[in-house]
């Protein structure tokens, strides 16, 4: 299995899909670019999220969105949103259009649900509560989020 793997189509391409667990979904001018999976997983920190995120949104330009996904190894059937990065001209259909293809390789991997923690406090309950995020074990500190796919 090579280390990194790129799909472009996850419906013609969902052997792939479902055997991978790391990814990045690239999305550019409302239109899915690539799911490029790698070996390990993506880990954010706050550092990470607050400083260099913020610092990335400004200077990069273009209508991109990644969107990093897990699926850990300890919670076989849940996908992890570990991190969302934009550029500064990104719009809402480039974001969407990243989750769309999220609910896309969960639905492929059959998993039960995909869960966030939402740093970003700009972010609010209400927005997450249009796209079918619910709130789920709370934390002090962390916003923690499910978007449950079976019922």
């Amino acid at each position: 299995m090579p280390l990194y793997e790129a799909v472009t189509d996850p419906m013609r391409q969902a052997d792939v899909v479902r055997r991978r667990r790391y990814g990045v979904i690239e999305t550019c001018d409302g239109r899915l670019v690539r799911i490029l999976y790698r070996p390990y997983p993506k880990t954010a920190t706050a550092f990470g999220g607050r400083l260099l995120g913020r610092l990335s949104h400004r200077l990069r330009r273009g209508n991109r969105c990644r969107l990093y996904f897990n699926e850990p190894r300890s919670c076989p059937g849940f996908i992890a949103l570990r991190y969302v990065e934009s550029t500064r001209d990104a719009d809402y259909a480039t974001f969407r259009r990243a989750l769309v293809a999220l609910d896309d390789v969960a639905r492929l991997k059959n998993a039960d649900a995909l869960v966030c923690d939402a740093a970003n406090l700009r972010i609010s309950d209400r927005f997450l509560a249009r796209l079918g995020w619910v709130p789920h074990a709370p934390m002090f500190g962390h916003r923690n989020f499910i978007k449950r796919l079976k019922s």
